[in-house]
């Protein structure tokens, strides 16, 4: 039998707030994080605004010496990982670190160590280019430096795998749990990607929202004039155990991981399929490792990114799997709110899910103003919605057709 593995504890950082209270209590009352970029000088490119965190400062959550060898991405990752760990009360230490692993994902690494670094080079300054640049920027460094700070000696990876990195991160977390081969998880996300090199890149596909006299209106999915999506940045992090190991110590449980789903649509190196046949498939393959029926789910985290095209996409998928019901489950975008998280949206939308359960409330979709005849299912239009949701399904699709699904219970003995 596969072993069961919880929740315990939780931490985020968004464009809405440090910390998961404050983050939540945003969501739920429909509130934007999205505003004109402070970071960069942005005037001249199309899109101009962006899901920022602000107020926030590495010395709240680690030493000054660290906060100077790192890049953001690493102390979002950080910084989230001490919420969670405080918040579950789980303690590592000599006799359980080997069984506590570390899985934190990001499609983009550290970008502003890369951007200042460069143009040391370009400047024929080479010499001052930091000697922990490097080890900033690496992809890895944020389970490694999460691995490092707080001693779990247990797996450790890090899931690369564009906007389905977080929910990647968690998914294999949840598997090896489950083989026994870890005892307990820090998973999640972070992404410190609001950087000119980016918005460039993205500026050339023109894949990004141009609202930009109206930030906080600019986000809008589902809705027939969305026309792009927004870039946010933070981290999420969970803390995942093996039932009878969180028991054991007393430790409050949040929900239980149900399922996990992930495949390729195969089909395009930035646009989804259009009938949403791989989502469709990756939802399907979470139901079926859960071992349970269309008609439990009670909400559907929507990837939901403001495209027109994945929007669309997500839609049909939806329709696909959960038929004639689909028309009556709950579902919504957090990113009307917080903007496309990149690696750490999933992480982020997973634990508004865990929230869901947990306060029986559906955060809105905020900027829903005008249906589109082909999304046409339940967006929680502006308002959040108190439910009673049971399980709870979370989407992330990403560049390069790839696909992620994570199905959370209730908690039941």
């Amino acid at each position: 039998m596969k072993r069961r593995v919880v929740i315990t504890g939780v931490g985020m950082i968004t464009p809405l707030g440090v910390g998961v209270e404050k983050s939540w209590q945003s969501l739920c009352q429909g509130k934007s994080g999205i505003s004109v970029i402070t970071g960069f000088d942005a005037s001249d490119f199309r899109t101009r605004i962006a899901g920022e965190v602000n107020g926030f400062n590495p010395l709240d959550f680690i030493d000054r010496k660290l906060a100077r060898r790192g890049d953001r991405f690493i102390y979002f990752a950080l910084a989230a990982t001490r919420m969670a760990i405080e918040d579950s009360g789980l303690t590592i230490n000599a006799s359980n670190s080997g069984r506590v692993g570390v899985s934190v994902g990001t499609a983009m690494g550290g970008i502003e160590s890369l951007e200042k670094n460069h143009q040391l080079l370009l400047q024929g300054a080479r010499h001052q280019i930091s000697p922990f640049f490097i080890p900033g920027f690496l992809a890895n460094m944020a389970p490694g430096q999460v691995a490092i700070q707080f001693g779990a000696r247990g797996a450790n990876m890090c899931s690369v795998t564009a906007c389905a990195s977080g929910t990647h991160a968690i998914g294999d977390a949840f598997r090896v749990i489950q083989r026994g081969e870890a005892d307990a998880m820090i998973a999640g996300g972070a992404e410190a990607a609001i950087r000119p090199v980016i918005f460039a890149g993205l500026d050339v596909i023109k894949v990004m929202t141009t609202r930009n006299e109206e930030p906080e209106r600019a986000s809008r999915p589902f809705d027939r004039d969305r026309d792009g999506f927004i870039i946010g940045e933070g981290a999420g992090t969970v803390i995942l155990e093996e039932l009878e190991f969180a028991l054991n110590r007393g430790a409050r449980i949040y929900a239980e991981v149900l399922g996990y789903g992930f495949n390729s649509d195969a089909y395009h190196i930035t646009a989804p399929d259009p009938d949403g046949i791989g989502a469709a498939s990756c939802m399907k393959m979470a139901l079926n490792d859960a071992g349970i029926s269309i008609d439990k789910v009670g909400y559907i985290n929507a990837h939901g990114t403001s495209t027109v095209l994945n929007d669309l996409s997500e839609t049909r998928a939806i329709k696909s799997v959960f038929q004639g019901q689909s028309s009556g489950i709950p579902v919504s975008s957090n990113k009307s709110m917080i903007g496309h998280l990149w690696g750490a949206a999933g992480a982020v939308e997973a634990i508004f899910c865990l929230l869901t359960i947990n306060q029986g409330i559906i955060p809105p979709t905020i900027n829903y103003e005008t249906p589109d005849p082909e999304c046409d299912l339940d967006y929680v239009p502006n308002v959040a919605r108190q439910a009673e949701v049971k399980v709870a399904l979370s989407n992330s699709f990403g560049f390069g057709s790839t696909n992620a699904t994570l199905i959370f219970g209730q908690f039941r003995t």
